[in-house]
């Protein structure tokens, strides 16, 4: 049956395609239940040694095409006898059996086959819009090479940091393989019916319209008239239907064949503005989004850096990991013709200082990060200051750390049973530098 309300979403279309399914199996056919990259469903029948009932054929393809709604394929049946090569299909290494579709439904035997896809989007740098209101708002992308960074608690003191001082500040988890900041700002409980999986999945197929996707945050308190918001990564679900996060993950990064439908990319920055939006319709315009980033060289990452955001933090700690793997990345920006555009976006962040050296250390990170980002920087004659290529010491410069200081009290630390724990000495001050700094950073890019 149709879930209530009429629209199909991701996690109604399989107990569907299922149902129908089992219609064929009473039949004594042979068939492939295939998801495509975005969730649609087809039925492939095997006619290869058995003809089809042509009635029955025609019911299914009804029923799916009526049934599924957007999770319909384009050809909703499909016969084996009129592919170019069916075994691709029928013998495919990735088919499963489908415990719902075992024999004692009917004599017949349908599997089922899933199809995912990734892509990547690292080589194009634009500077983001305002959202559709015109009232500007910063964004501003929280990203570590490796992860065990500290970048999602990062996220949530800056976050409260703002918002105690007035701002209107939205969080938007995008660590979609490894939520974070979600679940240290929101309460289980308390989590919007959707997260930003689901609006990824269903904008593919133009389905998107009324998703909650945001709720004010319940795992923090804030002083003042500011607001702190959280879209997380994956929502709470519905309970008409189990929440199939993994499924939907295996999905959102797909790009459609032929561009018919919108790229991830694409997909992405308008689920980070239709959140935006939605906290607009709900309270006021966000002066501050946070984008908490995966780690890796990933495609949310690069398109959190190179295309969502006007101010890009990039955490990493003082090892031969941190500067191969962003080296290898401007080297990249470099290569493709980005530098220009990217460097003055970026602005690195010392994660776990050690305070008892922390002059040494930051003088080490420093040198470090110099020679790292300056494959960014223009190549200059000595003297010549007409160009971008600031000196180590420069204190304004992309290279120069921003720190955080390493305390044993934030390891492990399990903010839902220590509320209250951003408020005490050793966090404000392991943070103190970073929330000054990078308030300031904000503050002047909306000036």
């Amino acid at each position: 049956m149709t879930p209530s309300g009429g629209i199909v979403r991701f996690d109604d279309a399989r107990p569907i395609a299922l149902a129908i399914a089992r219609e064929a199996v009473t039949e004594g056919l042979d068939g492939v239940l295939i998801r495509d990259v975005l969730g649609r469903f087809c039925l492939a029948l095997d006619d290869r040694h058995r003809e089809l009932p042509e009635e029955a054929v025609a019911r299914w393809r009804a029923e799916l095409t009526e049934r599924l709604g957007l999770y319909a394929a384009p050809n909703t049946i499909l016969r084996a006898s009129e592919l170019f090569a069916a075994e691709a299909v029928f013998d495919s290494p990735r088919i499963l059996d489908e415990p719902e579709l075992a024999g004692h439904f009917g004599p017949g035997r349908i599997r089922t086959l899933d199809n995912t896809v990734v892509g990547e989007d690292w080589s194009h740098v634009t500077i983001p819009s305002p959202l559709e209101s015109g009232i500007q708002t910063a964004r501003v992308a929280l990203y570590g090479f490796k992860g065990g960074v500290g970048r999602s608690t990062a996220a949530y003191m800056l976050g409260k940091h703002l918002a105690d001082r007035g701002w209107c500040v939205l969080v938007v988890d995008l660590d979609l393989e490894s939520p974070g900041s979600g679940a240290l700002l929101l309460n289980e409980e308390a989590a919007p019916q959707y997260g930003l999986v689901d609006h990824l999945v269903e904008f593919a197929l133009r389905n998107a319209e009324g998703l909650d996707l945001v709720e004010r945050a319940s795992g923090v308190s804030i002083t003042g008239n500011g607001e702190l918001w959280v879209a997380p990564a994956r929502g709470r679900g519905s309970g008409n239907a189990p929440y199939a996060y993994v499924d939907k993950l295996n999905r959102v990064y797909s790009d459609a064949v032929g561009g018919a439908l919108p790229s991830f990319a694409d997909r992405l920055e308008c689920a980070v503005s239709a959140c935006g939006m939605a906290v607009a319709e709900r309270s006021r315009q966000p002066d501050v989004i946070l984008l908490d980033s995966r780690a890796g060289i990933h495609d949310i990452a690069a398109i959190a850096i190179s295309r969502l955001c006007d101010l890009a933090l990039l955490f990493g700690s003082d090892n031969s990991q941190t500067w191969q793997g962003y080296g290898d990345l401007f080297a990249a920006w470099r290569s493709s013709g980005q530098a220009e555009a990217i460097r003055e976006k970026l602005r690195m962040v010392a994660s776990m200082v050690p305070d008892k050296r922390r002059a040494d250390y930051l003088g080490t990170f420093r040198d470090h990060a110099w020679t790292c980002f300056s494959v960014l920087y223009d190549d200059l004659p000595p003297g010549d200051m007409s160009g971008f290529n600031p000196s180590p010491e420069d204190t304004a410069a992309p290279h120069y750390p921003i720190p955080i200081l390493f305390s044993l009290d934030l390891v492990g630390l399990d903010g839902a049973a220590n509320p209250g724990w951003s408020e005490q000495t050793f966090a404000q001050a392991a943070y103190e530098e970073f929330l000054d700094t990078a308030m300031r950073l904000i503050t002047e890019g909306l000036q």
